[in-house]
C-alpha cells in the first residue's frame, strides 16, 4: 500500500498510487505521490513518467474520513497543500507524463490527470469533481484543461461525471481501451515518447509548459482560497458530515 515506482521499460518509470479501498489518499498519500513523480522525472535515465493506480479506481480524492477525524483545521491545511503539491509535481515534472486512468477519476483524480501530458483510459473510466457534495471546492482549473467552459462549469455544479469515450471527443483522452489493456496502452505512449532524445524531450516539456496560456499553480491556488473560506465558516462541515448518507431534496 502506498506509492511504489518502478522502471518496467528502458526510459519509462511507472508511478503506482495503491491506497486500497478507493483509493482516498490522505494528507501524506499526496505528498509522497509528489515526491515520486519529482524523483522520476529527476532521474536523467527516463524519459517518459507513466502515473498509474492499482485497484478498481485510479484516484477517489481527498481521505474524507480523515478529515472528519480532525477536530482543527490542520488535516484541511494539510490536505490543500498536499494536493497542491502532488497536481504541480504532475506538471513541472521534467518529461512527459502519461496518466493512465481506470474506473472512477474524481476529486483529486482531476487535477492530476488536468496537468498530465497524456491520458490514456479504461473503457470504463469516469471523470468528475463532487466536490460540492463533499464540502470542498478546487480542481475546477483542471477540469476545465480536459472539457469546453461550459461543460466544465455545468459537470462542477451538478458533480455530474464524463465518461472516457466523452472526453476522447473532445480530444483530451489519447485512447480508450479494455481495462485489461490499459496499461499495455499506456507503455505503449509512454514508448513511443522515450524514443525521442532525452534532452530535447526535457526541452520539449519546458517549452510547452512555458507557453500554456493558464497558470495552473496559480489558479488552482487561488480556488484553494475558497476551499478554506468554507472550512473556517463551518459550510464544509455540514456538506461533508452528509457525505455517504443518502442527500435530501
Amino acid at each position: 500500500m502506498g506509492v511504489s515506482t518502478a522502471s518496467p521499460e528502458k526510459g519509462i518509470s511507472v508511478v503506482t498510487v495503491d491506497f486500497p479501498p478507493v483509493n482516498a489518499l490522505p494528507v501524506q498519500g499526496w505528498y509522497d505521490l509528489s515526491d515520486a513523480v519529482r524523483a522520476a522525472g529527476r532521474d536523467p535515465e527516463i524519459r517518459c513518467v507513466v502515473l498509474a493506480a492499482a485497484g478498481r479506481g485510479f484516484n477517489a480524492g481527498v481521505d474524507i474520513k480523515e478529515l472528519q477525524r480532525d477536530t482543527s483545521h490542520h488535516a484541511l491545511i494539510g490536505a490543500n497543500r498536499g494536493c497542491y503539491e502532488a497536481f504541480a509535481a504532475v506538471y513541472e515534472c521534467e518529461v512527459p507524463v502519461v496518466a493512465a486512468v481506470q474506473g472512477f477519476c474524481l476529486g483529486g483524480g482531476i487535477g492530476l490527470v488536468g496537468n498530465a501530458d497524456a491520458i490514456v483510459a479504461s473503457d470504463d473510466a469516469t471523470f468528475g469533481l463532487p466536490e460540492l457534495d463533499r464540502g470542498a471546492l478546487g480542481a475546477a482549473t483542471h477540469l476545465a484543461r480536459l472539457v469546453p467552459q461550459h461543460l466544465m462549469r455545468a459537470l462542477y455544479y451538478t458533480s455530474r461525471t464524463a465518461t472516457a469515450g466523452e472526453l476522447h471527443a473532445h480530444g483530451s483522452v489519447w485512447k480508450v481501451v479494455p481495462r485489461d489493456e490499459l496499461r499495455a496502452a499506456a507503455l505503449e505512449l509512454a514508448r513511443e515518447i522515450a524514443r525521442k532524445d532525452g534532452h530535447l524531450i526535457r526541452l520539449a516539456k519546458a517549452a510547452i509548459n512555458g507557453i500554456d496560456p493558464v497558470d495552473v499553480r496559480r489558479s488552482y491556488r487561488f480556488e484553494q482560497g475558497f476551499t478554506f473560506e468554507a472550512g473556517l465558516s463551518g459550510t464544509a462541515d455540514r456538506v461533508r458530515d452528509t457525505f455517504g448518507k443518502e442527500q435530501q431534496p
